[in-house]
């Protein structure tokens, strides 16, 4: 019995040595030099690795443009966006139901006149000094001379009032009042995007989809013909174009059928840019669902 009682004694004898050993002034099997020298190799070593990694990365920022991304993994052609925003890209209210349509005439406002992060919107014709009258239907070129930067560089105007009927200015409920919405489209910006060839600016067709094609109505486009002017183009960064102005074009349902589902697609038409692809079909399109009842 005597022997089964002290093996354990043994053990936890043992352990308590291995954790400190006051003979050999050791812990955990190591004397202080031999931790010290642990510690400092893990030391230099992880300082070496920051290093490294500090140097790499400084390496790397000097490759970098701050006002032009040194590779664009974007698609060819930009993807198209609508404003008012509708749940699910979807548009849908009742001219007699105020309530159901004065969301999307305030988030048009907000797009076109609020003020967003404390400045006003640029679609203002009063806040857009520093911007050229371009003539048109021609690219607004502003190449660099060498290493000597062209910045910043000027923007071409786009006032609210080249929308027509949809600049919220004669009406300023957009049509939505008399069952005759306004919609805007606007392309995603792409740095260094020559949309257009041969003075031809693309421009904005919209249709409904197949069995549709009889309730959507004529339409009407603003400004003429639904051009995103060559004049807007390149795109030369937020930082080098502090003030460019985002093309939109209106788009103008003036006799779409009531208390029907109308799915309506609107795409770019270029003489550069690709079509939307089955692979990618929301390059240069966009589709969304507009209802418009009576009650």
């Amino acid at each position: 019995m005597s022997g089964s009682k002290e093996e354990p004694r043994r053990v936890s004898g043992d352990w308590r040595e291995f954790f400190w050993n006051a003979r050999t002034h050791e812990l955990l099997g190591r004397t202080a030099t031999s931790w010290g020298l642990v510690l400092l190799f893990y030391l230099v070593f992880y300082l070496f690795l920051a290093g490294m990694f500090a140097f790499t990365m400084y390496i790397m920022l000097l490759t970098l443009d701050d006002y032009k991304p040194t590779w664009q993994d974007r698609l060819l052609t930009p993807g198209m966006m609508i404003r008012p925003k509708g749940d699910q890209l979807e548009i849908r209210y009742s001219v007699s139901d105020t309530e159901s349509w004065e969301d999307f005439v305030q988030n048009l406002n907000t797009f076109l006149s609020c003020k967003k992060l404390l400045r006003p919107s640029a679609y203002w014709e009063n806040f857009q000094p520093l911007n050229a009258d371009c003539p048109p239907d021609q690219y607004f070129i502003q190449e660099d001379s060498g290493e000597v930067r062209n910045n910043p560089k000027r923007s071409c105007q786009f006032n609210r009032t080249m929308l027509g009927d949809c600049s919220g200015l004669e009406d300023r409920f957009y049509g939505y009042s008399k069952g005759q919405p306004c919609i805007l489209i606007k392309l995603n910006r792409v740095i260094g995007m020559l949309p257009g060839k041969d003075g031809q600016s693309p421009y904005v067709s919209c249709g409904a989809k197949n069995e549709d094609s009889e309730k959507i109505g004529p339409l009407a486009y603003f400004p003429d013909n639904g051009t995103f002017n060559l004049m807007y183009y390149p795109y030369y960064g937020k930082k080098a174009q502090v003030n460019y102005t985002q093309p939109l074009v209106a788009v103008k349902f003036l006799n779409a059928s009531l208390n029907t589902d109308i799915n309506v697609e609107c795409k770019v038409v270029s003489n550069t840019l690709q079509a939307g692809s089955e692979r990618d079909r929301f390059a240069g399109r966009v589709s969304f669902k507009l209802r418009i009842n009576n009650q």
